[in-house]
């Protein structure tokens, strides 16, 4: 039986036309789940009791659970038990200008990244929509406010779960659902390249960021095993034509890791790869990690420096949750 938080509105229209009812119908159930947050259906009043009946029939809405919540400076993590028994974590972060949360979109990732705990669990299973938006659900109740902003960037690779990804971004965002503005919602990818394209395809204003970490083949091929399959250039060819399409600006994603991807030489080859594209570039210190070998970069301000003076826009991440292991790459860090 399908969980009804699995269904954006376009799903609800069509099962309200195939039972012979009013398509209407559909933002009134939208309105119960998402704005009154009422989950039983039971209750759902301006519905006429037949239809719930059938909508009982038809639909569950069971619930993830919170299984540990872990508090550090300015941050909240989450670690949810799903109903297999399975785990995944969200953070919570609270930022100047609102809260944000960064979900998961996959029970482990068969992704690889060296640099990454995410990745040391082979994925088991994609999440349905419903578990993705549960997350946001379950954190706004937890907290009794408004998430502002969400990034997908939490375990697994969203365009690895190309569909429920579609779903559950067209459910957060829709003004009856969780009301949460395109342009405050990102996802991040490691580069699929026909999930980049796709995506271009589609009427969303909704943010795409690009785990880089590297600006050549051969240091990009010691960390991130996906570029054997799609490597910088048809990564690059792709993006070029995402921003063509979308004339929507990139974020570059780049981890800092001692001797590793951070020598002027990459800091140059990295300007030569992105000078002239409508992209800026956010440095991410890396988290260390108890399992991976990798260190953080000194040298994050020297590389900084070099791409700055050289014309491209540039960040440096704010460090989140280190100490209760929800930084960036820590996720699932610690066993449950």
């Amino acid at each position: 039986m399908k969980n009804l938080l699995d269904l954006k509105i376009e799903d609800l229209e069509d099962y309200f036309i195939s039972i012979g009812e009013k398509k209407y119908k559909a933002l009134q159930v939208f309105e119960w789940l998402y704005i009154h947050k009422e989950y039983d259906i039971n209750n759902f009043t301006n519905i006429n009791k037949d239809i719930r009946n059938k909508l009982l029939n038809d639909f569950k809405i069971n619930f993830i659970s919170i299984k540990r919540r872990e508090v550090g400076d300015l941050v909240k993590k989450y670690l949810f038990e799903l109903e297999d028994h399975n785990y995944v974590e969200a953070v919570l972060m609270y930022h100047d200008y609102g809260l944000s949360v960064c979900i998961s979109s996959q029970v482990g990732c068969n992704m690889g990244c060296k640099f990454c705990e995410s990745g040391r669990l082979k994925k088991v299973r994609n999440l349905e929509t419903y578990e993705m938006v549960e997350q946001i659900l379950l954190i706004e109740n937890d907290i009794k406010d408004k998430i502002n902003n969400v990034v997908v960037m939490g375990i697994g690779e969203p365009f690895d779960n190309y569909d429920n990804l579609i779903n559950f971004l067209k459910i957060i965002n829709h003004p009856k659902g969780l009301a949460i503005g395109a342009r405050h919602i990102t996802v991040s990818t490691c580069g699929i390249v026909p999930k980049i394209e796709e995506f271009s395809n589609l009427d969303l204003q909704i943010n795409l960021a690009l785990s880089l970490h590297a600006p050549d083949d051969e240091t990009r091929d010691k960390i991130m095993p996906i570029n054997k399959v799609y490597n910088i250039s048809k990564v690059m060819s792709a993006l070029k034509k995402y921003i063509s399409k979308t004339n929507r600006r990139v974020t570059i994603e780049y981890v800092m890791l001692n001797m590793v991807n951070d020598s002027i030489e990459h800091a140059n080859k990295l300007v030569l790869l992105l000078k002239g594209m409508n992209v800026y570039v956010n440095l991410i210190p890396y988290n260390e990690t108890k399992n991976i070998d990798f260190t953080k970069s000194k040298r994050i301000k020297e590389f900084k420096d070099i791409l700055i003076k050289n014309g491209l826009n540039v960040t440096v991440r704010k460090e989140f949750g280190g100490n209760i292991s929800a930084a960036c790459g820590q996720l699932r860090s610690k066993e449950v």
